[in-house]
């Protein structure tokens, strides 16, 4: 089974760039300290290398 990163949104994505915008709502985060659990792919972590300023990483 491959691997499970928690992401936790702490700050608001109110003011950001369209881009930042999409990758949170990709990563499956709705609101602020909203946490969600994604698989640990290259693509997923492309999103949230992206917007790492915003976010809250765990290993599950």
């Amino acid at each position: 089974m491959a691997d499970k990163l928690k992401v936790t949104l702490v700050k608001s994505v109110h003011g950001r760039l369209a881009a930042h915008k999409a990758c949170v709502r990709g990563l499956g985060l709705r609101r602020l300290h909203g946490s969600s659990m994604v698989i640990d792919t290259p693509e997923n972590r492309g999103m949230i290398r992206k917007v790492s300023y915003l976010l809250k990483v765990e290993e599950a």
